[in-house]
């Protein structure tokens, strides 16, 4: 039997997977900043490190999964402020929209999904252990730029970098001195190198008092806090968007170590879901939403596609590659679907190894495809037991990959996503007539049009994008 070997991007190897605590495998995955709807991009991660905790509780390890929310953010309060809607209005509208398209491509709930800004006491505990340490320092009242009674911490890369024990720069291979931590608000920093673990309060601005005065988490330090709290200061797997190496995760790193923590064992980076050659993001205008994603395939479809390339492989994203991807699930769809009954058997030593070979989903996926040309082979030849014994080797292999046609996640999908489809067409024609009102300061009809929307249990949200609308729970 292999064992699981996952490429470590801090040492830039392949290691075997050796857990902490025996049986046990601990994962933090940096999660969402809710500022926009999702988009293929943003829900990669989610499928690609779902695998890989499908696998590990499939393998009979106890997991804990520890996803974030970055309820806290400029980009956040940017957004609400230009649409005047409260800050904690708009996070928790796209945290929804979220954990919808989660739910919708059948990623599983996390074991805790902790929003940064429950953990502040946890923060203003990590900050103290770094300043009592020597490696943070505080600037108060005000002179960051923020209010009288505010006041910034800082981490000290400089005396931290000075250590025996400092490895700044060696996640993500940058050199210390070309650094640039892409921070706007720098006055009263030691050095450009430094980043913020407490930003100042600003006026218009949430903030929470602590020992150096009012502000509001630096990015960077509520990763730590929330990881260390749920997984204890040494933890196997943390996870995360290639992006996110620099300058998130290479600080998290420097903050935890100074702090006394060993934190990760483990980092894990996906790749990114890319167009035309470009990385898919808000700035480039070409996102693609999980709701237009569902015009053109199922739900199911479009977790297989998200998930078929291997997790460190660019995913180059076309409507021809979506639609290849569709037609290779129903293959499988169809030969599981010819048996009544049948149940999930063992998955093959080829599927094994390859998902023991860093998660190797297109070799899984190749496996699996094998074994269904080989069960229609044997059903072509009247062999229909031996037939039904790869279907459910089949089954037991697909549903690693979150994908078992026969499971409840995707029963009617097919009818669900058409009826979810008519009903859309009918509610944004109501949109519309709504939009056209209030441009034409028609506030009667506008109102009529929200009120019955109310009465059918629909609720309407206006974004910078438009008015969206969910069925209310």
């Amino acid at each position: 039997m292999s064992t699981l070997r996952i490429f470590d991007t801090a040492t830039r190897s392949q290691r075997e997977f050796e857990p902490v605590r025996p049986g046990h495998a601990s994962i933090y995955l940096c999660g969402a900043t809710p500022q926009s709807q999702p988009h293929i991009g943003h829900l990669r991660s989610g499928v690609a490190f779902d695998i890989l905790r499908r696998w590990l509780s499939a393998q009979g390890y106890d997991v804990a999964l520890v996803r974030n929310v970055t309820d806290i953010d400029d980009k956040i309060l940017t957004k609400a402020a230009e649409n005047n809607r409260p800050w904690w209005e708009w996070v928790s509208t796209y945290e929804r929209e979220f954990t919808k398209a989660y739910n919708t491509l059948g990623v599983l709930p996390p074991s805790v999904e902790p929003r940064a800004t429950g953990f502040v006491t946890q923060m203003v505990e990590y900050m103290q252990r770094l300043i009592d340490a020597g490696f943070a320092y505080a600037v108060p009242n005000g002179t960051a730029g923020g209010e009288d009674d505010s006041g910034s911490v800082y981490f000290d890369v400089a005396a931290w970098n000075a250590t025996e024990g400092s490895d700044y720069g060696s996640l993500s291979g940058n050199r210390v001195e070309e650094m640039e931590q892409g921070e706007t608000d720098n006055a009263g920093k030691r050095s450009p190198q430094d980043f913020a673990l407490w930003k100042a309060a600003k006026p218009g601005e949430p903030s929470w008092p602590t020992p150096w005065g009012r502000g509001r988490p630096g990015w960077h330090l509520e990763c730590s806090a929330m990881s260390t709290y749920y997984l204890g200061g040494e933890f196997d797997i943390h996870c995360g968007g290639l992006d996110l190496q620099f300058p998130h995760h290479e600080n998290e790193i420097a903050q935890s170590h100074a702090a006394g923590d060993k934190f990760a064992n483990y980092w894990m980076h996906n790749h990114w879901v890319t167009m035309a050659g470009e990385k898919m993001s808000k700035s480039l205008g070409n996102v693609l939403s999980i709701a237009n994603m569902l015009e053109i395939v199922r739900p199911v479809e479009l977790r297989y596609y998200l998930g078929s390339a291997h997790y460190r492989s660019v995913l180059e994203y076309s409507e021809a590659a979506l639609t290849e991807a569709a037609a290779g699930y129903r293959r499988i769809e169809d030969f599981v679907g010819k048996f009544e009954n049948v149940e999930k058997g063992e998955w093959t030593p080829a599927f094994e190894e390859a998902m023991n070979d860093d998660i190797a989903v297109p070799k899984a996926l190749a496996e699996i495809h094998t074994t269904v040309r080989a069960g229609n082979k044997a059903l072509s030849e009247g062999n229909r037991e031996e037939a039904k014994r790869l279907a459910g080797a089949v089954r037991a292999m697909a549903a690693v990959l979150g994908f078992d046609p026969l499971d409840e996640q995707w029963k009617d999908s097919g009818e669900e996503s058409g009826a979810e489809a008519a009903l859309d067409v009918l509610v944004r024609a109501e949109l519309e007539r709504r939009t056209t009102a209030r441009a034409e300061k028609d506030w009667a009809t506008a109102d009529a049009v929200r009120d019955r929307l109310a009465a059918a249990g629909i609720t309407i949200t206006d974004t910078a994008d438009g008015p969206t609308w969910s069925l209310a729970d």
